[in-house]
């Protein structure tokens, strides 16, 4: 008769998972970003994209309860250097997307108009949904446009991912070269202006030795 499995003893046959359908369970959807935006605020939120990177958004800003009048926001996405890439005055609901040219800084601020008044007015609920890359693209429109079938979704999806990853691994890799570099050429540059500092400090040690012996000479202090 055989024995029993021990417990906590793994059983034979049971294959690990594979890598990428690990990754994935690992990799999950991002949540929306939730805050309060208070009368006369400005409140923003940055993050750094890569270049030719897909971003999509859904926003919501919600009126204070028991407020007679409805949200009052604006909204403005710009990058480091101040192009506007979606601007809506008036924001209560919709959705924003645009696509990267360069690996930059984007900002997405929320700005209240609603007045400050005498007494405590409030706070807006500001809800941001912000995705780019892999997590931004609709792959049930991809599958219903190429007729593909839900496993091959899936490995599209995961080709995506991996080659996500392989990029970010690249642009680290670049990153840590041009860091190597300015680190070597501030050694070097460190090395050389001490040379340069010995060689100073050498020339007016033995110029002052000169310059004093002649003096002493003067003097008739030493012959």
């Amino acid at each position: 008769m055989p024995l029993p499995p021990l417990p906590g003893r793994p059983r034979r046959g049971r294959a690990p998972l594979p890598p990428l359908l690990l990754l994935l369970l690992l990799v999950g959807p991002a949540r929306p970003i939730s805050f309060q935006l208070p009368g006369k605020a400005r409140k923003c939120l940055r993050e750094e994209i890569h270049r030719d990177t897909l971003v999509t958004g859904e926003y919501e800003i919600s009126a204070p309860p028991g407020s007679s009048a409805g949200p009052s926001a604006n909204l403005k996405i710009t990058d480091s250097a101040g192009h506007i890439l979606y601007a809506k005055e008036d924001a209560t609901k919709g959705k924003f997307a645009f696509t990267t040219e360069d690996y930059d800084m984007f900002e997405a601020c929320f700005e209240s108009k609603l007045p400050v008044g005498t007494g405590r007015m409030p706070d807006q609920l500001v809800t941001l949904d912000m995705k780019h890359g892999v997590e931004a693209k609709n792959y049930e429109e991809i599958a219903k446009v190429e007729k593909l079938k839900p496993l091959e979704v899936e490995l599209r999806r995961l080709e995506d991912l991996s080659e996500s990853i392989v990029n970010d691994f690249a642009y680290m890799k670049k990153r840590e070269e041009e860091m190597r570099d300015t680190n070597e050429s501030t050694n070097t540059r460190v090395l050389y202006f001490s040379i340069f500092s010995m060689c100073c400090l050498i020339g007016l040690a033995t110029w002052q030795v000169f310059y004093l012996r002649r003096f002493f000479k003067a003097k008739k202090l030493i012959e």
